[in-house]
């Protein structure tokens, strides 16, 4: 998929990471109105967000900002912080419904970081775990049968994509108002959740209310990631424009060898191609007035290209390839795109040579672009089962599981117990030992969806890695665009716009195919895109910025 939704590839580089992007795309709640919620933009505009604190921890190699750009470290820092100061539980066990995209867990009676988290949480964590390699559809039915049972957890995580539907109404039945905790400077109560940015909490907010803990997680989208040495021939990842480009990836296939230069996602390149030539995040507002990116004469171009570079051979000719990695690892594929996260985490685990191409101009004239995500993976919230006096207490773990890097807390929740789960080398790094991948990596991916600190970059024994990661980011927040409608709700989005997008992309990939021509796609898939789906969201969101922003 490309950068307008979080797929289970981002959710698997999500885990794998130090820190947690999600890949941007229509969320599944935000503070608009809702079509029939009305009033819920006007509400939202007079909300004061948590009041963001950065966290007093060891200075970064190379410096974070406020837009996203993610703090480094090019060694583990030294002289830890402690950001608890007690155990925040109350000694009752604690519920939590959520997912994995991995091997599962160890159950908590075998599973030593499990049990040791239990002691540094002061209760029990007993977590409903959903595996998401079956199906998309795996979470939800869990989470509504869940919900029609009437035995709710006490801390459910809403993903932002995987079509829950009446979010509004569901939380005003079932679960916690946290705005009186969170607003402003009441979230100073939880230091750790006050270093959560802005732009992140703006997704637990429905109609002017803050509805739970938003999951920070990586502001930057899908990159385009090159194996540098796949490039060599050509002089590298350096490009005049889409004619050069195409010429360089001429160059080097060698059908014969089976060498290709791109993956055979056709939907993930396109958005790529298009971003050479300024496609939008998602929508366009021009003078209040919501322009979606499949409708803009950009992401046209971008098909355009992808039919020119199947027709040239370039796509890897399988597809249902399953082994991507394998084959840019071993110089068989030039090109594929990944979540920041899943970049993060393929650059910790390969030593192959891995480079970000940033978006360059198609040709003179253009002015390339590139998406944000929304540095949030859904949110937390507490079911109103739980009585109003325990909200500080989850609140309180909640902080614990958001503890940055820096402090003592994230070494122990992304590493476990030195010794057992983890190892240090003389300069400071960390490596997990087998049992730390056993138990801590498998059991950490399941809390990282409910409860995680905004991402840093740092990957062990890999400074030069890490700076050049750090200067790729840099380069890609000069061209980044932020979603218009990020703080709005469609309805019409949560009930059918995965679904119609979806048939979207497998008309582009009949086009790019050849099994339809170019021009069924403002012919035919187009229309019926905005009859399904698109004109209604596009309503629904023009209406609730329109309030939001008198």
């Amino acid at each position: 998929m490309p950068s307008t939704s979080l797929n289970r590839r981002g959710f698997l580089g999500a885990a794998g990471a130090a820190g947690l992007t999600v890949a941007g795309g229509g969320l599944l709640t935000a503070c608009g109105d809702g079509g029939a919620q009305g009033g819920g933009a006007e509400a939202s505009a007079k909300l004061k967000l948590p009041t963001y604190v950065p966290a007093k921890v060891p200075a970064p190699d190379l410096p974070g900002n406020a837009q996203g750009l993610d703090p480094a470290y090019l060694r583990y820092p030294k002289d830890l912080v402690k950001s608890v100061t007690k155990a925040p539980g109350d000694g009752k066990p604690i519920t939590c419904l959520t997912e994995t995209f991995t091997t599962p867990a160890p159950a908590m009676n075998r599973n030593g970081y499990w049990q040791e988290l239990n002691k540094r949480l002061g209760s029990e964590m007993h977590m409903t775990i959903v595996n998401g390699l079956g199906a998309d559809s795996v979470y939800r039915e869990k989470f509504n049968a869940m919900i029609a049972g009437g035995d709710l957890p006490d801390l459910m995580w809403f993903p932002p994509n995987q079509g829950l539907k009446n979010v509004p109404d569901l939380l005003r039945a079932k679960f916690h108002d946290l705005t009186p905790y969170l607003s402003g400077d009441a979230v100073k109560k939880y230091p750790n959740l006050a270093n959560i940015p802005g732009y992140a909490w703006k997704t637990a907010v429905i109609n002017g209310r803050i509805w739970g803990y938003a999951v920070p997680y990586g502001r930057s989208g899908q990159v385009y990631v090159a194996n540098e040495n796949f490039w060599k021939p050509v002089g590298g990842t350096e490009f005049e424009s889409a004619q050069d480009f195409f010429d360089k990836a001429k160059e080097l296939l060698d059908t014969k060898r089976k060498k290709y230069v791109l993956e055979p996602a056709y939907a993930n390149h396109i958005q790529q191609f298009a971003y050479w030539h300024g496609a939008p995040n998602t929508w366009r507002l021009d003078g209040g007035k919501l322009t979606y990116f499949f409708e803009t004469e950009e992401y046209l171009a971008g098909i355009e290209f992808a039919l020119k570079c199947r027709q040239a051979e370039l796509f890897w000719p399988d597809p249902n390839l399953t082994t991507t990695l394998e084959k840019m690892e071993g110089g068989f594929l030039g090109l594929h795109v990944q979540s920041f996260p899943g970049f993060l985490n393929d650059s910790n685990m390969y030593d192959w040579p891995e480079k970000v191409v940033v978006p360059f101009a198609a040709e003179k004239g253009s002015t390339p672009t590139w998406s944000y995500g929304y540095g949030s993976v859904g949110f937390t919230a507490i079911s109103n089962k739980v009585p109003k006096s325990r909200i500080p207490t989850l609140l309180k773990v909640l902080d614990y599981l958001s503890a940055p890097m820096g402090t003592e807390e994230r070494l122990f929740l992304d590493n476990g117990i030195e010794g057992t789960h983890y190892t240090r080398s003389r300069s400071g790094d960390v490596a997990l030992t087998k049992k730390g991948n056993a138990e801590v990596l498998t059991t950490r991916q399941a809390i990282n969806f409910f409860g995680n600190a905004p991402e840093s970059l740092y990957l062990p024994n890999k400074p030069d890695v890490t700076r050049s990661i750090h200067a790729a980011q840099t380069e890609l927040m000069k061209l980044a665009q932020v979603d218009p409608t990020i703080g709005y709700f469609s309805d019409t989005f949560a009930q059918k716009g995965a679904s119609a997008k979806d048939e979207v992309y497998t008309a582009v990939k009949d086009i790019v195919a050849g099994r339809k021509p170019l021009s069924s796609f403002k012919k035919e898939a187009l229309p019926k895109w905005r009859r399904t789906a698109g004109d209604a969201m596009r309503h629904e969101y023009e209406q609730a910025i329109a309030k939001g922003t008198k």
